[in-house]
């Protein structure tokens, strides 16, 4: 029995094809800086008509900005997938799905937290600060709180703020190589253990004076 993948042109579902896209432009963005990566290269490797691109994502632009918003969305499931118990053992989880998530597409998460490569941008700016705003909300549902609660859009803020480590402590890490992922996870763990353990009742209940 052949063990070949099937090929890129067998039929399939409008959901898939649009996600077998998606796979394909996101891995070429992730190895290639924005300018050389086409529609064409792009149709090619997912084995489609170009104009099916258009189609489904619309320019290449508006392509390589769904993929940057993707990649740095924290999704719901990764809040429902949580284990029970105390706030050190679930940030713990927390943070090694993180680093599972960041590792599996590593190109494509470096370059979408410095999409430099699309030049200056506003809208690349409001994805950007759009997605650290939805992963702060997952943040807070995960302890129970959301933004509508008192103090919400502060508490959101700190978390955008535990955010930037989390890109900082990356690059240390994928880049840099000076941090290894232990010490990161240790690193975000206890950050993100003070962060809702001790920033956020401050912030809920600022001493009165």
């Amino acid at each position: 029995m052949s063990t070949d993948p099937a090929p890129k042109w067998r039929r399939l579902e409008p959901d898939e094809r649009k996600e077998q896209i998606y796979a394909c432009a996101a891995r070429l963005f992730g190895e290639r800086p924005y300018s050389e990566v086409s529609t064409s290269d792009i149709a090619a490797e997912a084995g489609v008509a170009r104009g099916l691109i258009n189609h489904y994502f619309g320019t290449k632009r508006e392509l390589y900005l769904e993929i940057v918003r993707r990649a740095l969305t924290v999704p719901r499931i990764a809040v429902q997938i949580l284990p029970e118990g105390p706030l050190e053992v679930r940030a713990g989880a927390a943070i090694d799905w993180l680093l599972d998530m960041v590792r599996g597409q590593e190109k494509l998460w470096l370059a979408a937290i410095a999409p430099e490569g699309i030049g200056r941008d506003p809208e690349v700016d409001r994805i950007v600060a759009e997605a650290d705003r939805a992963s702060a909300d997952r943040v807070l549902e995960a302890v129970g709180l959301s933004r509508d609660s008192a103090h919400g859009e502060e508490l959101n803020a700190a978390v955008r703020a535990f955010a930037g480590m989390v890109k900082a402590a990356g690059r240390e890490w994928l880049v840099h190589r000076s941090l290894d992922r232990r010490q990161v996870h240790t690193l975000l763990t206890m950050s993100l253990v003070t962060v809702v353990g001790q920033v956020f009742p401050a912030i809920q209940h600022p001493p009165q004076h």
